[in-house]
């Protein structure tokens, strides 16, 4: 059983979890490697629409990059409980960094061809599922409990600001430098990526956990979340707005074409203001997250997100509109966010990456919201449509908080959680070679995970 590190002395902070040095280099890994995915993004939508000269290639390049990203996630988070975590990730990086390599090649020797474009992406695909629960995973291996808050909300903050600024960047060097040149800084940026997690320490899996069956595992998984009902209400409750609200995204452009009449240049400033919302509320909960009523912290972004989106949607003016969406990822990121970090909190090592996998796959019904909220937009417009996405958000999640008794007691359980944590002997007092004490969530439903 793997032990957690000591709560680091000192005052807490915004800051505090960047006082490990082993999450600084984590925290740097991140950073650099979100930034070159971002920003690769646009650099092959650019590549494929300039090699095939067709509108269809846009979609294939971003179909062939999802589905396996669908179909691998949940074996991504059997296998991050199963191998070490910190191998498992830069395993992954490499195999990026290689991919990248190798389209650079072919592009500075003028022989890239669309379908070299789809194998890479399709490798990728394939590659994600492994490292991002593992990603998620480790977190909780270097920080502990009690940092996960603070630490969950600074890496998404970071996630944020590579979502909004890097495709930015890399449109800028396309248009000053051209497209070889932000695969050469995509390449540098995998590689700090790779060689900042050789900083961290090895994550090794729980003791036998190599000798279960595959298939026993992933089950495992899927029974740990049935049967916690703490983690299940919180999934639950964020799934709700990942397929009701935040597909309003999607209608962004409707509203400024048919509604304020802003065109091109004013979707632009929505999906900043969007986009710089998100960074917003992420390093806001970095600032709040040490709060014991985390319930309050939750429900009550939740809920105001739901309001500012209504307001957005009902807004005659496009300055008006600004702030609204601008605040509404102010209360989504927040809400994520603590949410993320309540689960991690709960959750017991042994499936800690399966559970990661199953809040990848959540995050990826987005795409399905979307399509019942833009056939309400195609009936009654984009602004009814967004407002009864909302209104039914705020029905549902609050139909989940009063059902739920294990979500209203939840502040209850985490305190529960943490003090468990820091109940436990460090190295140094139970003396080397020691066994390690099973941490909080050892005899909860996690039995019956393996």
């Amino acid at each position: 059983m793997r032990e957690y590190p000591a709560d680091p002395k000192g005052p807490r902070g915004p800051f505090a979890s960047l006082r490990h040095q082993q999450f600084r280099w984590l925290f740097a890994s991140n950073t650099a490697f979100f930034f070159a995915m971002n920003g690769q993004f646009v650099v092959r939508s650019v590549l494929a629409y300039r090699l095939t000269g067709s509108e269809f290639a846009l979609g294939l390049i971003n179909l062939v990059v999802a589905i396996p990203i669908l179909v691998v996630s949940p074996f991504g988070g059997v296998v991050a409980d199963r191998f070490e975590r910190r191998r498992l990730i830069m395993g992954g990086q490499a195999i990026l960094v290689t991919a990248e390599l190798m389209v650079l090649v072919l592009l500075l020797l003028g022989q890239l061809a669309f379908w070299h474009l789809l194998a890479v992406v399709f490798v990728m695909g394939c590659t994600f599922p492994f490292i991002m629960p593992a990603r998620q995973a480790i977190v909780a291996n270097i920080v502990g409990r009690h940092g996960l808050a603070n630490a969950m909300a600074l890496q998404m903050g970071a996630i944020n600001a590579a979502r909004v600024v890097g495709p930015v960047v890399a449109g800028l060097v396309i248009a000053l430098a051209g497209v070889r040149w932000v695969y050469v800084v995509a390449v540098a940026l995998y590689a700090v990526a790779f060689f900042s997690m050789a900083h961290v320490a090895k994550s090794p899996p729980a003791a036998g956990a190599r000798n279960r069956p595959v298939l026993g595992e992933l089950i495992g998984g899927l029974r740990y979340v049935a049967g916690d009902p703490p983690v299940r209400a919180l999934l639950v409750l964020s799934v709700i707005p990942i397929l009701l609200a935040m597909p309003f995204q999607a209608l962004l452009v409707v509203f400024a074409d048919d509604v304020w009449h802003v065109g091109a240049g004013g979707l632009g400033v929505l999906q900043a203001a969007a986009g710089f919302g998100g960074i917003v509320g992420s390093f806001w909960v970095a600032f709040v997250g040490e709060t014991p009523r985390k319930l309050r912290l939750m429900m009550s972004t939740l809920l105001a997100f739901s309001g500012s989106l209504l307001l957005f949607s009902l807004s005659p003016w496009f300055l008006l509109a600004l702030p609204l969406v601008f605040a509404a990822d102010v209360f989504a990121s927040a809400f994520t966010t603590t949410n993320n970090a309540l689960v991690q909190l709960l959750i017991p090592d042994e499936v800690r990456g399966r559970v990661m996998s199953i809040m990848m796959m959540t995050f990826g019904l987005t795409p399905l919201g979307t399509v019942p909220v833009s056939a309400l937009a195609e009936a009654f417009g984009a602004p009814a449509a967004v407002a009864i996405a909302s209104l039914v958000t705020v029905a549902l999640a609050l139909i989940v908080f009063a059902a739920s008794r294990a979500l209203r007691a939840i502040d209850a359980t985490a305190a529960a959680a943490l003090h468990a944590e820091r109940s436990l002997p460090t190295a140094g007092e139970r003396g080397a070679g020691a066994p390690v004490p099973p941490p909080f969530g050892q005899g909860r439903p996690a039995e019956r995970a393996g």
